[in-house]
């Protein structure tokens, strides 16, 4: 039985994912829409793109036109924002071809969703529009619930994305959600201090480039290989113990 947020609200548990390297990898995709969708709105060629791993879309596409020289006005990275929307539309079969989810992925979500007191979303640098794009060619939606999750283009600063997942999913669930009862899921640094930032827990997934010693010197309070190691993902929501190292 789903707890009854009026009277339970303390076992709520939102458990916010991170999308690039936590669940998938799209394998140089963004990277390529990138160089197709930069010179349609800039007139430029793109010639460098900002460091992507942890950072919201904004804030790279910012850094990314400040590189060229470009003012980063609101108008133009607003509409850099939607030609890489427009970009992912177009490559969504490319992206299902050289993209793939991460092993364990899929169980994780599944196992996860079998706890009634979890409400799963995401918390990601990819603009709403992306980020869909992505959970949807991927077929990870099932267990998530999309209108929970901060996305890039809500806030440049991604500790205040958690903020904003907080918020939603307070009015969304009926129930105030307590910083507490967040936990997010990453593979970045950027992940982890965002989390410790505003007051979650932070459970770092070392299938990025980063390693455990990274993440747990970023605040992770618990740090997994894999996906593939359920019966650790799935006790984090509920264990306040002693943190755990990886493997």
């Amino acid at each position: 039985m789903v707890p009854d947020p009026r009277t339970h609200p303390e076992r709520i548990r939102l458990v916010l994912w991170d999308i690039d390297h936590t669940l998938i990898e799209t394998r140089g995709v963004g990277r390529d829409i990138y160089q197709r969708i930069f010179p349609t709105v800039t007139g430029q060629p793109l010639h460098t793109l900002a460091a992507v791993h942890g950072r919201t879309e904004l804030d790279i596409i910012h850094d990314t036109l400040q590189l060229h020289g470009i003012t980063p006005t609101d108008e133009t990275m607003r509409a850099l924002a939607t030609a890489l929307a427009d970009g992912y539309t177009a490559a969504i079969d490319e992206l299902a071809t050289r993209g793939r989810v991460l092993p364990g992925a899929r169980a994780a979500l599944a196992d996860l969703a079998t706890e009634p007191s979890v409400h799963q979303s995401v918390l990601t640098g990819n603009t709403t529009a992306v980020a869909k794009i992505k959970i949807k060619t991927f077929g990870l939606g099932e267990h998530l619930d999309l209108l929970l999750g901060a996305y890039g283009d809500d806030h440049q600063d991604r500790a205040t994305l958690v903020t904003i997942a907080r918020t939603r999913a307070t009015n969304r669930l009926g129930a105030t959600i307590d910083p507490t009862q967040v936990v997010i899921i990453g593979d970045t640094p950027n992940d982890m201090r965002a989390a410790t930032m505003a007051g979650a827990r932070a459970i770092g997934i070392t299938t990025g480039r980063y390693s455990a010693g990274d993440l747990r010197a970023a605040g992770a309070t618990s740090t997994l290989p894999s996906l593939v190691d359920l019966p650790r993902l799935r006790h984090a929501p509920t264990d306040r113990g002693t943190p755990r190292q990886s493997r």
